[in-house]
């Protein structure tokens, strides 16, 4: 009996040992390392805190971006219109293009087209904008310019927006077709327009663009083994035969 009591006794101050040893382990690593776990705490609050302070910030932009842009346009004149837009300030690339739009349209409104003209160049050559803003840019840039620029330089501007991939192509096309019906080639017109109308991207607006120019060209229209398109009032397109 005594000799296994002495064993129990023995094995229990063992283990108080050894309980010990890993307190003390503990609150050795605590001290030595417990600044890295404070640390890292205190870096996932800080980040959370920043996230959403930043959130805050760019909503607060926004709103304030959206305030100055609705107040420009209630102006009842369109010459203070334009001139209020273009001074709301901004440091988002795409939302300054969103401006600028808008500006160029009361512009035109105002009767000063090349200031509108200006205003578009801005962003058709600004490369921190995305590239389908500044296609829009240039595309209406071309447009309003019209007789008044050479047509060299206009047919120059609209073949490059003519190119395979982008986006306004189609729309592109359509005014190469126009400077050709300008330097008086209806035959070339018809061609591209022809071209536009078996474009499998072709839209039913600009389908039917299309149609009408060739007839009244005195082309006939090749729809090929596409069926017209339904009309921008949702109606089917009239056969052009039937006219």
């Amino acid at each position: 009996m005594r000799i296994g009591q002495k064993m129990s006794d023995t094995d229990s101050f063992i283990d108080e040992v050894n309980d010990e040893v890993r307190r003390d382990r503990f609150y050795f690593m605590l001290k030595r390392y417990g600044w890295i776990a404070v640390l890292a705490i205190v870096l996932i609050v800080g980040a959370a805190a920043w996230n959403e302070y930043q959130k805050a910030q760019a909503r607060s932009k926004a709103e304030a971006l959206g305030d100055a842009a609705f107040a420009a346009l209630t102006l009842q004149d369109t010459e203070g219109r334009a001139a209020a837009l273009s001074a709301v300030e901004t440091d988002s690339p795409r939302a300054a293009a969103v401006l600028g739009f808008l500006t160029a349209a009361e512009q035109v409104e105002a009767g000063d087209k090349s200031a509108a003209i200006e205003t578009l160049n801005a962003i058709a050559v600004n490369g921190e904008v995305p590239a389908i803003y500044r296609e829009i840019a240039q595309l209406k840039s071309v447009t309003l310019q019209g007789t008044e620029t050479p047509v060299s330089d206009r047919r120059l501007a609209l073949e490059a927006l003519a190119q395979p991939g982008n986006t306004l192509r189609l729309l592109a096309e359509e005014q190469l077709a126009l400077i050709e019906i300008e330097e008086n080639n209806p035959q070339g017109a018809i061609d591209r327009y022809q071209a536009i109308l078996l474009d499998a991207e072709v839209t039913a607006d600009l389908q039917q663009r299309a149609l009408q120019v060739i007839v009244a060209l005195g082309g006939e229209p090749d729809m090929g083994s596409a069926a017209p398109l339904a009309g921008s009032d949702g109606t089917p397109q009239a056969d052009t035969e039937s006219k």
